[in-house]
């Protein structure tokens, strides 16, 4: 079986906590909510590709414990084949998501037992050569690039989520045809903080499309040297926890639909700004119904 989408990476169980305000030292806030939410990075975008209508796979690894099982069944109500993923006996990553009630703004505490990390041999090479895009994170470095090497020598488009610096962020881009990248990244890797001048300054060392997400200020994509953005929708934010991953699992949708550049940051904007809409990471990843009413109501 071939998939529109496979993707490599993080999967979490979340428990989100709503709190009166943001979290400072030494605070006491009463827990105003508290609710259990299956995500992760990568799930969380492959859900939105299903959810969107593609066949979607993901490779990782499960705890064998109830969270565990809870999130396989999650993934697969949205219809993302779980099948090649390896389960161990331990228990399942997990997160507590801090949410200020007022902004939507959210802290993330989260917890990843090591033997749970997945190996490069445990990579299904046949399946990601099949699929027309690879959805990779940096959560397990050496088994995304090795991913990411089969996509490339299959001719599988290779789009990714990085978040964060590491001694390997630079090697992972290497594999990547698609950087999308969250805002504090580019910065941290050129020192240029204005967004537009950090892309410019990255594509001196990365031939990839280059993406950064921009939270209230929409997108923003680098495609050799044309610029291309795109606002945020308005909405009244609930929370903001997985945004990030449904604007991936919307811009791969996109892209591959064949849409050009300002309508995919388009599109997936509008995507994560539903998702703002709901509490939860998978709770949040909208149906393209969802997709097309917030765009006519922001017109």
């Amino acid at each position: 079986m071939s998939f529109d989408v496979v993707g490599v990476g993080e999967n979490s169980v979340d428990t989100v906590f709503r709190l009166p305000g943001a979290v400072a030292p030494n605070a006491k806030l009463p827990i105003l909510a508290r609710q259990v939410s299956p995500g992760g990075q990568v799930t969380t975008a492959l859900a939105t590709c299903a959810s969107l209508g593609m066949n979607a796979a993901y490779i990782g690894t499960f705890g064998d414990d109830e969270e565990g099982a809870m999130l396989r069944e999650a993934l697969e109500q949205y219809g993302v084949d779980t099948s090649h993923s390896v389960v161990r006996e331990v228990r399942n990553r997990s997160a507590m998501i801090l949410v200020d009630e007022h902004s939507g703004d959210r802290t993330v505490l989260f917890e990843r037992d090591p033997r749970l990390a997945l190996r490069p041999d445990e990579i299904p090479t046949g399946v990601i050569a099949r699929a027309k895009l690879l959805h990779i994170d940096d959560v397990d470095p050496d088994a995304a690039m090795a991913a990411a090497q089969v996509a490339r020598r299959a001719g599988v488009v290779v789009t990714s989520d990085l978040d964060r610096v590491a001694d390997h962020t630079t090697a992972v881009l290497a594999e990547v045809s698609v950087a999308i990248l969250a805002e504090s990244l580019p910065p941290a890797l050129t020192g240029e903080r204005d967004p537009e001048r950090a892309l410019r300054a990255l594509r001196q060392s990365c031939d990839a499309v280059l993406c950064v997400t921009l939270g209230s200020r929409g997108s923003m994509m680098l495609i050799g040297n044309e610029l291309h953005h795109a606002p945020a929708f308005p909405v009244t934010v609930v929370d903001s926890t997985g945004a990030g991953d449904v604007f991936r699992g919307a811009f791969i949708f996109s892209m591959l639909r064949g849409d050009v550049p300002d309508e995919i940051l388009r599109f997936a904007n509008a995507a994560a700004a539903f998702s703002c809409t709901r509490e939860g990471a998978l709770n949040g990843v909208p149906a393209l119904s969802d997709v097309i009413a917030l765009r006519r109501r922001t017109r």
